[in-house]
């Protein structure tokens, strides 16, 4: 996920979350977007 740019990483949580894809996959990515700083550019809901 480190090679992603920030925006395919937003892109991609929001798809995750769309298709319902394991809730294991959606937490690795949010893992990564909080790594990042970028959280406040998404809503993460629990």
């Amino acid at each position: 996920m480190r090679k992603l740019s920030d925006e395919l990483l937003i892109e991609s949580y929001y798809k995750a979350r769309e298709l319902n894809l394991s809730l294991e996959f959606i937490r690795l990515i949010e893992t990564e977007i909080h790594r990042r700083s970028l959280s406040q550019q998404i809503k993460v809901s629990s």
